[in-house]
């Protein structure tokens, strides 16, 4: 009668214990199946169709980041459609007089797409925005441009060395670049004043103007991530770069400018010529240990805030 007892009581315990071990293993099965959907989620469900493991650095200066295949072909397909035969010369505003003339930099022609112009559009720039960290409100609308044979864009910094400009959305923080179509000979984006300019190996299939400084050939759907500002919010003049004339086919691109700070054109963040200070003696520290990234609301400000440490970030 003992020996069964003893036999019983060992049947529960051992029995509980494969339960429990069960349980874990269920417990630990389900953890790593949500660590595995972290690490490598299902692309198919994201609403944006980012996939970071598509994102490789190719300098730090400047900070260039590569994203193979951020667009598809159809998306591509779909901007150009929209911009086709709404081509325009490039136009600037004069740095003396402040009349609209043509662009000396640019030889292309290009336009505008509206701010969230159709799902499409909507769907992309979200996806900017997922990759960036950016906020979609502190985006320029999407720009497409056309380059035919031997048009170019001359190496240019989009962050602004006249402050008047920064009246709308501060510096130009980031920069996409999207290659929409690609292109037979020429039409490289070159970054003249990149470290890897002296090392980066090329042959006879890359442009003349290509050897002058590092380069990325246009693929179609690739885009490049191109921060114009250190991460201090000082200028970053590594940043220059520029299209490389078309020698064979023609190029389609796209490029999104996102600032500092919410950018609206028709509604400025504050008059030029308004007091700039800082409201605390380490703004200045503050700046330079990336702060005006880290919090910019209390950086930079907002329409409705007044930033506390303006004149350091750059924004004024």
């Amino acid at each position: 009668m003992a020996s069964l007892r003893t036999f019983l009581l060992l049947f529960l315990v051992f029995s509980s214990s494969s339960h429990l071990c069960s349980s874990r293993k269920v417990e630990l099965g389900i953890t790593a199946a949500k660590l595995e959907h972290h690490l490598h989620p299902n692309i198919s469900t994201l609403s944006t169709g980012f996939d970071p493991s598509k994102v490789v650095q190719i300098s730090w200066h400047p900070r260039i980041f590569l994203y193979e295949g951020f667009l598809s072909d159809e998306e591509c397909d779909h901007l150009i459609s929209l911009a086709y035969g709404k081509l325009e010369k490039i136009m600037v505003a004069d740095n003396d007089t402040g009349h609209i003339i043509p662009s000396s930099n640019c030889t292309c022609t290009g336009m505008f797409l509206s701010r969230g112009q159709d799902a499409v559009v909507s769907k992309i720039e979200e996806r900017i925005s997922t990759w960036t960290f950016l906020p979609k409100e502190n985006g320029e609308d999407i720009q497409i441009l056309h380059y035919g044979i031997n048009e170019s864009y001359q190496p240019h910094a989009d962050y602004y060395q006249d402050k008047s400009k920064l009246t709308y959305g501060g510096h130009c923080i980031a920069t996409i670049l999207i290659y929409l179509s690609n292109v037979t000979r020429g039409g490289e984006t070159i970054f003249p004043l990149s470290e890897l300019k002296d090392v980066q190996v090329k042959d006879e299939t890359w442009s003349s103007c290509a050897t002058e400084g590092y380069a990325v050939k246009p693929v179609k759907g690739n885009a490049l991530l191109l921060f114009n500002l250190h991460p201090d919010a000082t200028a970053d003049q590594g940043s220059l770069h520029g299209g490389c004339a078309v020698h064979e086919g023609e190029k389609w691109f796209a490029t999104k400018r996102i600032h500092v700070r919410t950018f609206n054109p028709r509604k400025p963040l504050f008059v030029p010529g308004d007091e700039c200070t800082d409201e605390d003696d380490n703004c200045p520290h503050w700046a330079a240990t990336g702060e005006c990234q880290k919090n910019p609301v209390f950086m930079l400000g907002t329409t409705d805030y007044h930033g506390s440490c303006r004149n350091s970030c750059g924004v004024c």
